[in-house]
């Protein structure tokens, strides 16, 4: 039984893991587990969702899981029982428990509290992990690596650049440029513990606060929404702030192979145009889908003891090679 809050929370190794394991799913490399079999998933959304509530609905579903789900009025945390009585309660009849509050991480470290239910963070204001993992395991099916790779994010340090930054700075060689407007950049806490994960791994982490000196070359650019589920913005100009960091085909000068990737929903003609979101170097909607291959990596790796990898070839390059026998193949 583990739990998956933070980035943080996993070795380098399982992050490999569950990466990997979520391209063998979306690649159908995988004859199909039930590690669920017979355990109940409870799925909590105090805020809405359409991408990471499906996703960990079905994973679960198809990992022969049986499910629960909550709404924002459907607990009694409304009515003042504690963060840890709710999980006390809730690990005697659940087995794990997928959870998007917008709120503290301390919230679900307080689900955690107890020896037999799994908590998923499904995102709070800090980080968005999950997100992170699928964005990870959309770059292992398109390129098949993640090592060496140049991704340009543009936009708010919301809580999805949080959990990137966490996670891209593991992998040795990557060029993680965070570019966001004046007083929205990354928290620091995150900036320094992703900046020690840099040093360690040989990895990149840049950021500024303007969209000047790009250097160009880059093999992502990714953007999110402006308006993060749950938060609002204390200058009522914030609109002219962010303008300059809206997503346009002038980024493509200088990277022309570049993909594009937003964790969506999107708000064409704001964060991105929408010739770029619905172009051809978008993968944004196949980054969605796999966010239901990637909860079915994280909820196998959370209820699963970890196992010696069987195959000789790395699962990512195994993914990567499925997808290019495929394209020849037609």
């Amino acid at each position: 039984m583990r739990h998956l809050i933070s980035i943080d929370d996993l070795t380098d190794a399982e992050l490999r893991r569950i990466v990997d394991r979520g391209a063998e799913f979306s690649a159908g490399l995988v004859r199909r587990p039930a590690p669920l079999d017979g355990q109940v998933v409870g799925v909590y959304f105090a805020k809405t969702s359409t991408r990471t509530r499906t996703a960990f609905s079905s994973g679960s579903l198809r990992l022969g899981g049986s499910l629960i789900a909550y709404g924002p009025g459907d607990l009694q945390l409304n009515t003042g029982e504690t963060t840890e009585d709710t999980g006390r309660v809730l690990s005697g009849m659940l087995d794990v428990l997928v959870a998007r509050t917008a709120g503290p991480e301390a919230e679900l470290r307080g689900w955690a509290q107890q020896g037999t239910m799994s908590v998923v963070n499904a995102m709070t204001a800090e980080e968005h992990p999950t997100q992170a993992l699928t964005d990870l395991t959309t770059l292992v099916r398109h390129f098949g690596r993640i090592d060496g790779l140049r991704i340009l994010y543009a936009g708010e340090g919301n809580n999805t650049a949080a959990a990137l930054a966490l996670a891209l700075t593991r992998f040795p060689g990557v060029h993680f440029e965070v570019r966001t407007p004046p007083g929205y950049g990354l928290d620091e806490s995150i900036a320094h513990r992703a900046r020690a994960q840099a040093a360690r791994t040989g990895a990149t982490l840049v950021e500024r606060s303007d969209m000047d000196g790009l250097t160009g070359g880059y093999d992502v650019i990714y953007t999110t929404r402006w308006q993060t589920t749950g938060t609002s913005k204390p200058d009522p100009d914030w609109r002219d702030i962010f303008a300059p960091f809206q997503v346009t085909p002038a980024l493509w000068e200088t990277s022309p192979d570049a993909v594009f990737m937003h964790d969506l929903p999107a708000h064409r003609g704001e964060e991105v145009v929408a010739e770029v979101l619905d172009g051809p170097h978008s993968i944004a909607f196949a980054q969605a889908t796999n966010k239901m291959h990637s909860a079915m990596a994280v909820l196998e790796f959370v209820r699963t003891a970890a196992t010696s990898p069987k195959a000789e070839e790395p699962a990512a390059a195994a993914a990567h090679r499925a997808d290019r026998d495929l394209v020849a193949a037609r």
